[in-house]
């Protein structure tokens, strides 16, 4: 029996400045300082709600530069 064939690039081909990017939404969320609070509100939202939702923006804005950026044409 063969064992599982390998890709044709291998995994250290990936490696890109780009990909530092991603430590941006893993680390937003950890500061809970900037986000543990009732005031300013917005539209009548506390800030825990409104920042959550604007560290949910700055994952996707990241993930798809980084995606945009790394990807093969």
């Amino acid at each position: 029996m063969t064992g599982p064939e390998r890709p044709d690039t291998p995994r250290a081909a990936d490696k890109s400045p780009w990909n530092w990017l991603l430590f941006i939404p893993i680390v937003l969320p950890l500061v809970t300082v900037w986000y543990n609070a009732d005031s300013p509100r917005l539209l009548g939202f506390p800030r825990f709600y409104w920042m959550q939702l604007a560290i949910i923006a700055v994952g996707v804005g990241t993930t798809t530069l980084v995606y945009q950026m790394t990807k093969r044409r």
